[in-house]
């Protein structure tokens, strides 16, 4: 059966502005809250906005990523008719190899889209956290009779120029996109989620690469075409909670948020359920020497400390009279006795020796990365 809209997910970035947190992984594959990965949120999203087919086009570091998606079945994806594909790149006829960008990555990719044949494309990218029904966003799209629909994200207008801005006509119909504006017109902010007519971008993808061969980006290249050609683009505007967790600072930050109970991610929608891939380990130990205040602290985890106001993911130990407050330890660290640990990141596999401290600032986090060791300064 023809599937009327398939998702294909961008999930290849480096993350570069993570730091060592990504040395070893793909962005979307990096840890979050405790017992998820980012890309969950995007993958709950389509299993819950009831999307089957799911391509997702990785690049960078892909083997953690992999196995962590696998056929899927952590969001329901192996059920009858539907199906989660990793999409790599590969040495085509034509030369090409790496994705150049994100349209490029689509194009790339037509043959595995026309074996489904879908009337639409869902477009999103496997780096942000939040909750969205993208079957509401395809009922906004039909109504207009849009060629492309890009959700937005209103934001406060002093931070508009951080972000490509939509000005749209009183229909909703998009009439500009500016690329970070100096002095933006609106506050409708681009969220990086796409629905495409796919027979209609098909037809732009492959007449590019007969001529220009510049239709790269969608954000650079391909809504500017849309617009000057006249394409029905239209404007879906999305209030809920949604965060680019690009940066340390702001992975922090929305580590630090989802510890406060009245979250808008525990009560946009209670139904809506965030999906995970998680081993099955032992029930946590804490020991008569540890507290525990205003944290996570997940499956596996050993704690003879003190945790204050934190997020432990799943097999973390933390040795006697260690302090950790304001912080995030990912999964498999290691924490030694009497260790000192505020406003910091430990990622995966990380070791930090007894009497060692990591010490940051709310402004400044400290970060430890996949697998590195930290020792006790004399």
């Amino acid at each position: 059966m023809k599937d009327e809209m398939i998702a294909m997910i961008l999930a290849g970035g480096q993350g570069t502005r993570l730091g060592v947190l990504t040395k070893s992984i793909a962005k979307p594959a990096v840890p979050f809250g405790g017992r998820y990965r980012i890309i969950d949120f995007t993958l709950s999203n389509c299993a819950n906005s009831n999307i089957h087919k799911v391509g997702i086009i990785t690049q960078y570091q892909p083997l953690e990523l992999n196995g962590h998606i696998a056929n899927g079945e952590a969001w329901g994806f192996n059920a009858s008719g539907g199906g989660t594909t990793i999409l790599q790149p590969y040495s085509s006829t034509d030369g090409e190899k790496w994705f150049k960008g994100t349209s490029n990555a689509i194009y790339q990719n037509i043959a595995y889209i026309d074996s489904i044949n879908p009337e639409y494309v869902l477009i999103l990218s496997g780096d942000h956290i939040y909750k969205m029904d993208y079957a509401k966003m395809l009922d906004f799209h039909k109504e207009k009779g849009a060629s492309l629909t890009v959700a937005v994200k209103p934001v406060p207008m002093e931070e508009a120029n951080r972000f490509g801005i939509m000005n749209t006509d009183q229909k909703d119909r998009i009439v500009e996109f500016e690329e970070k504006p100096e002095q933006p017109q609106s506050n409708l902010a681009s969220m990086g989620i796409y629905i495409f007519n796919w027979q209609t971008l098909r037809k732009y993808l492959i007449e590019d690469q007969d001529k220009e061969n510049q239709l790269e980006d969608f954000g650079k290249h391909v809504i500017p075409l849309y617009l000057a050609n006249g394409e029905a683009c239209y404007a879906y505007a999305f209030d809920g909670y949604w965060k680019d967790v690009g940066t340390i600072a702001s992975l922090w930050e929305a580590n630090m948020e989802i510890l406060n109970q009245d979250h808008p991610l525990y009560h946009s929608n209670p139904d809506w359920r965030v999906y995970s891939n998680n081993p099955v380990l032992p029930p946590q130990v804490v020991t008569d020497h540890a507290a525990i205040y205003d944290s996570f602290v997940t499956d596996g985890c050993y704690v003879s400390g003190e945790i204050h106001h934190s997020i432990l993911s799943e097999n973390v130990k933390v040795g006697l009279d260690s302090q950790i407050t304001d912080s995030v330890i990912m999964a498999n660290a290691r924490i030694g006795a009497s260790c000192r640990i505020e406003y910091a990141i430990i990622g995966e596999n990380a070791r930090i020796a007894d009497g060692a401290m990591v010490i940051g600032t709310e402004r400044d986090i400290a970060v430890v990365g996949f697998g590195d060791q930290i020792e006790r300064k004399n």
